[in-house]
């Protein structure tokens, strides 16, 4: 088992779970595999508030996957919004409240697709 300080994701993960559902919200936490690659970490759902795509990260050390980088853009493109929470209090809470996020938090290392690449992706699909 890793020490606590080597998992600051995973509680962060853990702490938003226990604060949304004590909102109200049903939290699914996702688990990617080799067939479902670059989804968000949860699916949230409020019946007032509808529905949110998720990923927990540690602030300052996060990286987004290569799936990650290709689907969410995507996925943006077709509506679908993706709010990154870094932190289980009241503040990641409101992040939720706020547009989507995940641009954010891209750093101008990474390659992100254009919608040149997107369009192409879909033409191929």
């Amino acid at each position: 088992m890793r020490a606590k300080h080597a998992r600051p994701e995973y509680e962060i993960q853990a702490g938003f779970i226990a604060y949304c559902r004590a909102r109200g919200w049903l939290v699914e936490r996702l688990i990617g595999n080799a067939f479902q690659t670059g989804i968000p970490d949860l699916y949230l759902y409020h019946p007032k508030w509808g529905q949110r795509w998720v990923d927990l990260k540690s602030p300052g050390r996060y990286s987004f996957t290569k799936a990650q980088r290709i689907k969410w853009p995507l996925w943006e493109k077709f509506g679908l919004g993706i709010w990154i929470v870094t932190s289980a209090d009241q503040d990641g809470y409101d992040s939720l409240f706020r547009p989507p996020n995940w641009r954010d938090f891209v750093k101008r290392t990474w390659k992100i697709p254009t919608q040149e690449d997107i369009d192409k992706m879909l033409d191929e699909i």
